[in-house]
């Protein structure tokens, strides 16, 4: 018995018209683009420290740092140094750097010591070309940093104690400002997608929809968000799978164009 051939569902069709039109443009742009194509270097293999935070400085160095919680790094402090800190929570006296400047001139590294746990800190370049880092994490949750570029070996982190007056300060400001947006909204979502002791929910991905709502992912499931109003649109199903994407799970999310 014959069987009626599937039909090309229409959009599809479309998409595949148009990569045949475009094929001959397409070998052409690759062919320009083959001699200028760039390529990977390897100018160090080790350079001592994971770069959890990474700023290109104004004297053509790169200051890279890493948290100071998780033991020894691979680069030891200069000259016999140590870190004594009672409050770390892994190594009390800690003899590595955690933080290294990357001579982009010479292809070097020199290590840099930076006291207090910077995981989950903020940082900015400063007017001056000063590196400002604030906050982080434990015995750093307060402290301030600044690395003040040098054209030799001189400089160093500084770093202020108990400079900031609160462990979390979260400052936000939209303009112009919206009547009667002076308090904050409970979003049960959040709640309802941490999971104890792991979280799992934390920096959601969120994207401005085209229909106006906010689309909100957090853990394993997303949200539409009326965000004028205050309402949930819509519940969008568990991911296949139901493994968490957002922090601590660290996944990626991007917008595809439609």
């Amino acid at each position: 018995m014959a069987t009626t051939p599937t039909p090309i569902p229409a959009p599809l069709l479309h998409y595949l018209l148009i990569q045949l039109l475009l094929l001959p443009y397409q070998q052409h742009i690759l062919t320009l683009a083959a001699p200028g194509g760039g390529k990977w270097n390897l100018l160090l293999s080790n350079i001592g420290v994971s770069a959890m935070h990474m700023q290109l400085v104004n004297t053509d160095r790169v200051i890279l740092f890493d948290r100071t919680d998780f033991g020894p790094s691979n680069i030891s402090l200069p000259n016999n140094q140590c870190r004594n800190d009672p409050n770390d929570l892994t190594l009390k006296v800690d003899c590595t750097a955690h933080s290294v400047e990357y001579d982009v001139a010479s292809n070097s590294i020199r290590p840099l010591n930076v006291l207090t746990d910077v995981w989950c800190s903020s940082g900015s370049a400063m007017p001056d070309g000063s590196l400002m880092q604030t906050g982080g994490f434990n015995d750093g949750d307060r402290n301030v940093r600044v690395y003040k570029p040098c054209s030799d070996d001189s400089c160093d982190w500084q770093e202020f104690d108990v400079a900031l007056r609160q462990k979390r300060c979260s400052v936000m400001n939209f303009y112009p400002k919206k009547a009667g947006a002076d308090q904050s909204y409970n979003l049960p979502f959040l709640s309802q997608t941490n999971d104890p002791r792991i979280e799992n929910n934390l920096y959601p991905f969120v994207f401005l929809n085209t229909d106006g709502n906010l689309f909100i992912f957090a853990n394993n499931r997303a949200i539409l968000f009326d965000y004028t109003n205050g309402v949930v649109v819509r519940n969008y199903p568990t991911i296949p799978g139901g493994d968490p994407r957002s922090y601590p799970s660290s996944g990626s999310a991007v917008l595809l164009p439609t």
